[in-house]
């Protein structure tokens, strides 16, 4: 299949999604009062110069811990940072807090979610650290892996589904105690109809969605009616450009540099600023290769017994009207060095964007 030109996959993909005029009834960015520097960078767009076991260069050394993430997202010009959290004690959150003061910069952070009852107190000092660090919204997520991957049965699904909702009530009223809000993100486990069902059942004003623009393209879900469910219940954000490629058992997934992709990016911060004017806006480019979502083998479908198939031929269309003109990025051919280079470059140039084309910073 001939691929059709970039401009015209956008148009067809918001036609598609009957967005259009929805779009037309949204104000501009411009009309926003827009708070200093909403654009930040997540933890994971670095997740090259977060590995143990690599070695950096002198121009793109690892990062220790957040507080290295964020001094040097300060540096580009970003307006905060999504940084890992967890194990923070008084010294180190202090070191944290003195950086927000000094530069005016804002920090969220990442924390793992209690995976049992006896891990609530290692939890509970997390949420601590970083409150004492000066952060008001953590990120987490139920999942680690991706649902069509990690369950091969519908039993395995339900179970952690199961563990999902424990794990969630063990984790909120820490919450509500520190004062602290949980973002909650849509981790290739959670459909959005699932996530808001999830967030309507605890009804708290502690808990909240940490919206990934491009996750659920993995579900065959149209991104930007995502965006529009989720966007009530979104606290934080990480914020992508997706690209697509056709392979024998369904398609390939990458963040690509924003402006590259299909997503109508505009649209989405609009939506999500409509709900939350002051909104973070966490880019996430992770530099990687693409993910297949073999959608067309049966294993797939194993957790999705109750989805339309009217909902998945359009998604399907959809599909198949963006893919991506070039090859998606691959770099795992690539020295270590040469991939924390394009790391690097993939992260500047996703904030100009959201300079520029944004007006967010």
């Amino acid at each position: 299949m001939k691929p059709l030109n970039n401009t015209l996959n956008r148009r067809a993909f918001v036609k598609s999604s009957a967005v259009a005029l929805a779009a037309a009834a949204l104000p501009s960015l411009s009309s926003f009062n827009i708070a200093p520097n909403l654009g930040g960078i997540s933890v994971w767009s670095y997740h090259l110069r977060h590995r143990k076991n690599g070695e950096g260069t002198a121009e793109y050394p690892l990062f220790t811990g957040g507080y290295d993430m964020a001094k040097h997202c300060h540096e580009l010009g970003a307006g905060g940072a999504q940084v890992l959290s967890g194990g923070w004690d008084t010294a180190y959150a202090k070191k944290m807090r003195e950086l927000q003061d000094g530069t005016g910069m804002w920090i969220e952070g990442q924390v793992s979610m209690p995976k049992t009852e006896a891990d609530v107190e290692r939890f509970e000092k997390d949420i601590i650290g970083a409150k004492e660090g000066g952060v008001s919204i953590v990120r987490s997520a139920c999942l680690s892996g991706r649902r069509y991957v990690t369950f091969q049965t519908l039993e395995e699904w339900e179970a952690f589904k199961k563990h999902s909702m424990k794990s969630i009530r063990w984790a909120e009223p820490i919450m509500r105690k520190h004062k602290v809000k949980l973002a909650i993100e849509n981790h290739k486990d959670w459909t959005a109809d699932e996530m808001i069902a999830i967030l309507k059942h605890f009804d708290s004003e502690w808990l909240g969605c940490n919206l990934d623009t491009g996750n659920n393209i993995s579900f065959l879900e149209d991104p930007h009616e995502v965006v529009e469910k989720l966007a009530p219940y979104t606290i934080t954000t990480h914020f992508k450009d997706m690209g697509i490629e056709e392979y024998e058992d369904g398609f390939l997934l990458s963040e690509v540099p924003f402006g590259e992709g299909f997503l109508d990016l505009n649209r989405m911060a609009l939506t999500l600023r409509k709900h939350n004017p002051n909104v973070k806006i966490n880019l996430e480019m992770m530099t990687r290769d693409p993910l297949p979502i073999p959608y067309l083998t049966e294993s797939y479908w194993t957790t999705f017994g109750d989805r339309s198939g009217k909902d998945v031929a359009k998604s399907i269309k959809i599909l198949k009207e963006n893919y991506s003109e070039k090859a998606l990025q691959r770099v795992s051919h690539r020295t270590f060095a040469e991939q924390l280079a394009l790391e690097e470059a993939n992260q500047i140039s996703c904030l100009k964007f959201i300079r520029d084309e944004l007006g967010l910073m």
